[in-house]
């Protein structure tokens, strides 16, 4: 089966923001979606850029398509100064964290449609627990580039997911993990780590099998944690738990954005990329969603080990000319400000903490940083 890959700038970037909708006084799930669309619609007209969600307590914000990690930030900011007002004369807050501390899955709504239906029908228990956002981004790249980007970005999966990590509480109950979010979306028949395929033929081999078995019905419902986009020309870089504070977006879009560039770079100098064991990757993941950044992680296939944080540092100094060339290095920068103010997952239990246990507290302390 031959899949078109779209024509996209090397380097061209996009970003989707997932946000709930809280209650302003209850601060649970609100599923006030429709009644947000149908002001916006009336008082800006139709967007292209706002997008529904699986269920009716959550919007997508996204950018257009942009050069740099400051054009992206600044387009997601003017759309949240659209959106959150309206949403507030509805009695809603925007939300942005991995998983919401205590709202009942059986209370929340389906957004109609066939697409979301049928995901549903297929996917039951599993599909209606998918109370998760996330911050999706992409990069522009060669059809010829992505599988093997794609296998070996799966290399810093554990950064991503640690410094992002904003999920430790689900139903009331602090699970003892930085990401709740990354093990349950795994779920998903089609979800979770991708294949580390050798080539794009592999990758369109497999996408005919799922449509001929009926697994799925259209390409981007293959929902890995790192995915190529053939529609958009893009890597699209999954990984990261929702994010709610401007700094931390600068921050995680720059990071994975000189990524993907750097190693773009590498292959048009003829290096072949390093790749890892699908053992270790899946154990990175694990560790990262348990740990966060407290997490050991293994380095290569033969299996040498350190501490996340320590490693950081080095990767973060190897990517700087990268940064500087794509104009985000101040932006980069503040991935480091990241372990010092602490996670979300570390502030949140923080709140919880000093509050005796209160997860409204914290959906108010999470809230409070969209700023």
């Amino acid at each position: 089966m031959a899949i078109d890959f779209a024509r996209s700038e090397r380097d061209t970037l996009g970003v989707e923001w997932e946000f709930a909708l809280v209650d302003r006084q209850t601060r649970d799930l609100a599923n006030a979606a429709d009644s947000v669309f149908q002001a916006y619609q009336g008082r800006h007209g139709a967007n292209p850029r706002l997008h529904r969600e699986l269920l009716r307590n959550s919007v997508e914000l996204t950018t257009g398509v942009c050069r740099t990690t400051g054009e992206a930030v600044a387009d997601l900011r003017d759309l949240v100064d659209q959106v959150r007002p309206i949403a507030r004369e509805l009695g809603a807050d925007l939300y942005c964290a991995g998983t919401h501390p205590f709202a009942e899955w059986s209370e929340q709504l389906l957004t109609p449609g066939h697409r979301y239906e049928e995901l549903i029908s297929r996917t039951q228990w599993w599909g209606r627990q998918m109370l998760i956002w996330g911050v999706h981004v992409h990069v522009g790249v060669r059809r010829e580039h992505v599988v093997p980007i794609v296998s070996a970005l799966l290399n810093q999966y554990p950064h991503l997911l640690a410094l992002s990590a904003s999920s430790p509480a689900w139903a009331g109950q602090d699970t003892g993990y930085a990401s709740n979010r990354a093990m349950m979306f795994q779920q998903l028949p089609t979800a979770g780590l991708p294949f580390q395929f050798e080539s794009w033929p592999q990758f369109e081999a497999y996408a005919g099998d799922l449509l001929t078995t009926g697994v799925i019905e259209e390409i981007n419902e293959i929902r890995w944690d790192v995915r190529p986009a053939p529609h958009l020309g893009t890597v699209e870089v999954r990984i990261s738990d929702g994010v709610s504070t401007y700094d931390e977006m600068r921050a995680l879009v720059a990071l994975t954005h000189c990524l993907v560039a750097d190693l773009g770079d590498r292959l048009d100098a003829g290096e072949e990329l390093a790749t890892m064991p699908p053992w270790h990757v899946q154990e990175n993941k694990w560790r990262a969603a348990r740990y966060g950044l407290d997490a050991w992680i293994i380095l290569d296939e033969a299996s040498h080990e350190r501490l996340l944080l320590d490693d950081l540092d080095d990767l973060l100094e190897r990517l700087a000319p990268v940064a500087r060339r794509l104009g985000c290095a101040d932006d980069l920068a503040l991935v480091e400000e990241i372990p010092r103010r602490g996670a979300s997952y570390q502030r949140q239990r923080r709140v919880a903490e000093a509050t005796g246990g209160d997860w409204v507290a914290v959906v108010d302390s999470v809230v409070g940083e969209l700023s």
